[in-house]
């Protein structure tokens, strides 16, 4: 599945430069699919703007392409739609109306007449919010075929992914597909064909941390699968991982690794980052492999006593992330005020994750917010990372997290390149330098730039901190300003490590 994630860092082959307008992203779409290789492609109503002639404008220009990869059996549209309970208004109403219309449009043009027919609802919390849309949408096409004569009969019922996004809900997803299986059947008195549990990445780990997330997917996993053997109802899981350790590392060059790390996914979501900031042979070669391995991966299963073990570990990494947010929050809403835009969006509210404050403060979303800790020269995969480990090492279960998490040493030791170790003292974060002491014991050795381009990386942050302290007053570091424009060393910083955040 490729996405519309604004994790990208230089100009996309295809276009002339590296914003992504919303006119941009229909031939964007179209030529994922025609290029690369894109089997699906979620077309995301949530927070942004919007193309809402998608179907006609992709049948209408692309016809011959769509004759013989027909949408809906060949290649896949999927709408990630509002959440009613954070984004209200019509939204999704009139995402609801591009599905419906799609019918007639693809049956004009000679297609499968349920060209869409999956909508991811973000930030699930209960199956109640399932089932919600489920109704919500059968009332939708009622009323439109009374208003409309847009008849359904015959069309493939819309079904629902469930988009988990923080480490809670994770945790205890399985439980939620339990209940929406329940409710589902006293709705329709049938099971689902399948379901599709949409583990996010990069969100849960803005939140928690790297640890608590991994840990937390790690589990879900083995749940999905056991509910599968349980109930006899295929589960499908997908992740969303961006190319930087922070947001879950998968590039072309690592898709290997991450396959084996998150073995038991069978829909890996490619961001703009994977696709335009290698090149592009490479990039092909990734999507095939992924293509190729994925499903035959193999989810391991867990015993009811690692879920109790990782119910008391996950809070040990946690809170110290947390902490240290608190401590470096003044800092990334400075600078992420001048980070590059990629993408056309709408103000975003709601989750803590996506809009959130600490104090008086307000923070980015997870894009910003990791653009901004490297343009710092402080990757944000440190945080809470170095306590974490010895507090389980201290209740011996340091063997716990590294049998479930294989990358994370490769992935402290990636991080580790782009780390300017004299931020740290310039800015003050002591207790962010104290967990990189801890995670170098750990690792048993020194974490640094090695090669040109990132000592040009570390370089460049050295630029952005000392305009950071010559800013802050005596007072506070809470009114610190950065006096000029910072965003071409941050495009540059970007361009350097392959991902803007």
């Amino acid at each position: 599945m490729f996405s519309q994630h604004p994790d990208h860092a230089g100009k996309p082959y295809w276009h002339t430069k590296p914003l992504i307008e919303t006119r941009d992203e229909l031939r964007e779409c179209f030529l994922m699919m025609r290029d690369i290789g894109a089997e699906e492609v979620m077309w995301d109503w949530e927070g942004k703007l919007v193309d809402e002639a998608v179907m006609e404008r992709l049948l209408g220009e692309h016809l011959a392409f769509f004759k013989k990869h027909p949408l809906g059996e060949k290649v896949f549209l999927t709408f990630r739609v509002p959440n009613p309970r954070v984004e209200s208004g019509y939204r999704l109403g009139r995402a609801f109306m591009v599905i419906l219309s799609a019918r007639e449009a693809a049956e004009d043009a000679g297609l499968p007449s349920s060209p869409l027919f999956e909508v991811i609802l973000p930030m699930t919390e209960s199956a109640d919010e399932l089932l919600t849309l489920h109704k919500s949408f059968e009332r939708f096409s009622k009323a439109a075929e009374y208003s409309f004569g847009q008849k359904a009969n015959g069309a493939r019922p819309l079904e629902v992914i469930p988009l988990f996004e923080r480490v809670e809900t994770i945790f205890k997803s399985g439980q939620i597909l339990e209940n929406y299986l329940a409710g589902y059947e006293k709705q329709f008195k049938r099971l689902p064909p399948y379901i599709r549990p949409f583990l996010a990445r990069s969100d849960p780990a803005l939140n928690s941390g790297i640890v608590a997330t991994t840990l937390a997917i790690k589990w879900a996993l083995s749940e999905y699968a056991k509910f599968s053997k349980r109930t006899g109802v295929p589960t499908y899981p997908i992740i969303a991982p961006g190319s930087l350790p922070f947001r879950g590392g998968l590039t072309p060059e690592t898709a290997g690794e991450f396959m084996d790390e998150f073995a038991g996914v069978r829909t890996f979501v490619i961001q703009s980052a994977f696709r335009y900031d290698y090149p592009l042979a490479k990039v092909k070669k990734g999507v095939q492999d992924i293509i190729r391995k994925a499903p035959d991966t193999k989810t391991v299963l867990l015993p009811e006593e690692t879920g109790r073990a990782l119910e008391q570990i996950i809070p040990w990494f946690e809170k110290p992330y947390r902490k240290a947010m608190i401590e470096v929050a003044p800092f990334i809403q400075r600078v992420a005020e001048h980070i590059p835009l990629r993408r056309e969006r709408m103000q975003h509210i709601g989750l803590f994750g996506y809009s959130r404050g600490v104090g008086k403060l307000r923070l980015p979303r997870a894009i910003g917010f990791t653009a901004a800790c490297y343009s710092l020269g402080i990757p944000p995969e440190f945080f809470g990372v170095g306590h974490g480990i010895v507090r389980a090492r201290k209740e011996e279960q340091l063997h716990t997290v590294e049998a479930l998490y294989k990358s994370l040493r490769p992935a402290l030791i990636r991080a580790g390149r782009y780390l300017r170790k004299e931020s740290l003292t310039e800015l003050g974060l002591h207790g962010i330098a104290k967990e990189i002491e801890l995670i170098e014991e750990y690792l048993g050795e020194k974490l640094g730039p090695k090669t040109k381009h990132e000592l040009a990386h570390v370089a460049l942050s050295g630029k952005i901190v000392a305009a950071l302290k010559k800013g802050k007053p005596q007072s506070t570091v809470y009114d610190c300003r950065l006096t000029t424009s910072f965003t071409k060393e941050i495009e540059q910083m970007a361009v350097l490590r392959r991902a803007m955040g």
